[in-house]
């Protein structure tokens, strides 16, 4: 196996398009902005037009940049989504904190105001909170197609396939995505996926026969790391270290080095 270059991975991700609910989510913003203007909203009809207008796109399009950063995270971990309206509550929550001091300074500039004590942040952290509540849930109402009323009955899998049994231990959310790791914590292995990572309490060696003779070794007494999802390799001393999905790093071994090396893994 090559080693890739890491300029080729920075590269690829630099040209990733930006995804349509990002682009989405900025189109709704800068509408609200507009409605917001219009209707001189919290009191900003003091203002004049423009100003008005500028200052709402300035909390506005910050507040985007701020959604995306916490829905992106908060869609990467996915605990909640299975319960959509709590996922999009923590949202909004994790949005308005900061975008409350984005306001604060905004209204400090385009204001004049001074500094308010810790009732009036409360007072403005409440106001924040409801414009982005109501903006995360229009973007998840436009996200969240309807399901169709007969959906067409998936093509069964063929056995190379159906993903093994290690992965119904995991959460439902993180089933379908393919296993690339497995870490020994203490009692505890962590079972890396390309979708995120679960603690289960059982052992390594029980763990591998379940993933059903996919590709990969043990590197280390406590990792199993799967042939294929190698990105890139650092090796020292006879010892190496591999990069996986997500950054990911699995050492590996002196004692598995050189049957690695031998089967090719490196080179």
């Amino acid at each position: 196996m090559r080693e890739l270059p890491g300029n080729a991975i920075r590269e690829a991700r630099a040209a990733a398009p930006v995804p349509t609910s990002h682009r989405r989510g900025f189109v709704v913003v800068t509408v609200a902005a507009f409605v917001m203007t219009l209707a001189g909203a919290f009191g900003t009809d003091a203002l004049g037009l423009l100003p008005r207008l500028g200052y709402w796109l300035v909390i506005m399009e910050a507040g985007a940049m701020i959604g995306i950063g916490t829905t992106t995270g908060m869609r990467g971990w996915g605990g909640l989504a299975h319960r959509p309206w709590i996922e999009g509550a923590a949202i909004s929550l994790l949005i308005a904190a900061p975008l409350t001091l984005v306001v604060l300074g905004t209204t400090a500039a385009f204001f004049g105001a001074r500094a308010p004590d810790i009732a009036g942040i409360a007072s403005m952290f409440g106001m924040v909170l409801a414009v982005t509540g109501v903006v995360t849930a229009i973007n998840y109402a436009t996200a969240r197609p309807a399901l169709p009323v007969a959906p067409a009955a998936p093509p069964v899998p063929d056995s190379s396939q159906r993903r093994p049994r290690l992965a119904d231990r995991l959460p439902r959310h993180l089933r379908d995505a393919p296993i690339f790791a497995l870490q020994a914590e203490d009692h505890y292995l962590r079972i890396h996926t390309e979708a995120g990572s679960e603690l289960v309490l059982m052992r390594m060696g029980d763990a591998i026969p379940e993933l059903e003779g996919q590709e990969g070794a043990r590197t280390h007494r406590s990792w199993w790391v799967a042939r294929g999802a190698i990105r890139d390799i650092a090796r020292r001393d006879g010892r190496a270290e591999l990069t996986l999905p997500g950054g990911v790093i699995a050492p590996v071994s002196r004692s598995a080095y050189p049957e690695l090396r031998d089967a090719g893994w490196f080179g």
